[in-house]
């Protein structure tokens, strides 16, 4: 008997993260910050998935992508256009969040890019700027709560503080980004190149390598 193989889709949008398997069915949704995102790892394990499809969209799936890999979970970015196209050929025009998470699935299932695992230098790249990534949001919180009873005199010094944090916080998204566009999981930019007549994938490997600012 064949093993069956699953694919996951997730739309990714600020506030939150739409997941849908397949071939079980099974969706739903949870918030998109580093709580939910640790949470979501321990289910996305157990149902050992094939591929799950992510779209870029702006930074905001940065934090889940980066945490399905940090636990070599087989995780492949994929051009909005990539998606878009297919849902359009399959005939699925609505434009929902949980219709998008059931595209990217079939998208998965139906096109297959190949997930190619990172070096174990990188996860573990990833996976401490996952770390820090969580003690800054965490200090961030602690100060925010403190804000709002604090003595007048005390909150210019937490809300210095708080800036500070988002400050390092934006930098530390900046080198997560650069980390993962910088990987395998990464396809944005080889599809773009892909896209061009006459550019195959020796060449697309050489042009991402040589000139890494192509398609950025």
């Amino acid at each position: 008997m064949s093993a069956v193989h699953v694919f996951v889709g997730i739309d990714v949008a600020k506030a939150q993260l739409d997941i849908a398997v397949r071939p079980t069915g099974d969706r739903w949704q949870v918030p998109n910050d580093a709580g939910s995102i640790a949470a979501l790892v321990g289910p996305l394990q157990a149902v050992a998935p094939t591929l799950i499809v992510l779209e870029a969209t702006g930074g905001y799936q940065r934090a889940v992508v980066a945490a399905l890999a940090a636990v070599c979970l087989p995780v492949v970015v994929i051009n909005p256009r990539q998606a878009r196209d297919f849902a359009k050929a399959t005939g699925q025009l609505a434009k929902t969040d949980t219709l998008d998470a059931r595209a990217l699935a079939h998208f998965a299932d139906a096109v297959r890019p190949t997930p190619r695992p990172l070096p174990d230098a990188q996860v573990e790249e990833l996976r401490a700027l996952l770390a820090r990534r969580r003690q800054l949001m965490t200090m961030r919180t602690a100060e925010q709560n403190r804000l709002g009873g604090a003595a007048p005199r005390l909150r210019a010094d937490i809300q210095a503080h708080i800036t500070w944090l988002t400050e390092r916080l934006a930098t530390l998204d900046n080198d997560l980004d650069t980390t993962l566009r910088a990987s395998p999981i990464w396809r944005e930019r080889e599809a773009l190149l892909r896209s061009v007549p006459g550019i195959g994938p020796v060449c697309t490997r050489t042009l991402l390598l040589d000139l890494p600012e192509l398609g950025t």
